[in-house]
């Protein structure tokens, strides 16, 4: 298989102010919320990564998608490198995130306008995806309805398919289901299936179990911004549930705070 990411000992600290620091319930004024964190990711498969609410998810995957710059580190996307060539990654990926908010003044129809005319999508491709993914999604009959009297799974979907106007080879989605009820729930991760169907390679993390059991070729458990075990999904649970598996790895390492 072809190696389209290869992430290689990536570190991210954060400075800590003082309420964050009573919040932590520290006199640390720094955190470091990824250390040395190495893992691949192949073409036409979905890779997971698990771990807990602050285990370092959110912030590795934000240096995947070039929003935040590693301490130290790199990872390469596609052959291109994420400190080096950020902008050519943005190019490669489409990057779904919660912390995604659209302007509730917009309409999906714009919105899907707005982020074409970003990635330089031509009109005729732009029209053609747009009344795909709409139908696929159920927005078309709420194409002209602003955001803000959009209900919270439509707006998830709103959000989705503006991620992917360009048609990205590499999609990474952070909590792609969360908060969402079963049914769009259920939309998008068939949506995610039908990506690596289609040779696509996404990266998906969650604390969800049955969402990487479901869909997940390959998993990386993180725990305190460290990887605990990397492997094929079959080969990490061949004696165990994968539930099993992250507490004996968590409580193994966080037993002594508990």
């Amino acid at each position: 298989m072809k190696e389209i990411l290869k992430v290689s000992e990536i570190s991210k600290t954060f400075r800590l102010s003082s309420k964050q620091q009573k919040i932590e319930k520290t006199d640390r004024k720094t955190k470091t919320a990824v250390e040395k964190l190495s893992f691949s990711a192949y073409e036409g498969e979905i890779f997971g990564l698990l771990g807990p609410n602050g285990a370092g998810k959110t912030t590795t995957l934000r240096m995947l998608a070039t929003l935040i710059r590693p301490d130290e580190g790199d990872a390469v996307i596609d052959g291109v490198s994420v400190m080096k060539q950020p902008e050519e990654v943005r190019k490669k990926i489409g990057f779904l995130t919660s912390e995604l908010k659209l302007e509730d003044f917009f309409t999906p129809d714009f919105l899907f306008d707005f982020f074409s005319d970003l990635h330089k999508v031509p009109d005729e491709i732009r029209l053609k995806r747009k009344d795909e993914l709409f139908e696929k999604f159920g927005i078309d009959k709420f194409a002209q309805v602003k955001v803000a009297n959009l209900s919270t799974g439509m707006k998830q979907k709103v959000s989705l398919v503006v991620s992917l106007v360009h048609d990205p080879d590499i999609i990474i989605f952070d909590e792609p289901t969360n908060g969402l009820d079963v049914i769009t729930a259920k939309v998008v991760t068939d949506f995610l299936l039908e990506l690596k169907s289609r040779g696509k390679t996404v990266i998906v993390s969650t604390h969800i179990f049955s969402l990487i059991e479901k869909i997940c070729d390959r998993v990386g458990i993180i725990i305190d911004g460290k990887m605990a075990v990397c492997d094929d999904l079959k080969k990490i649970t061949e004696e165990k549930s994968l539930e099993d598996v992250f507490f004996d790895l968590y409580f193994e390492r966080k037993g002594d705070e508990i």
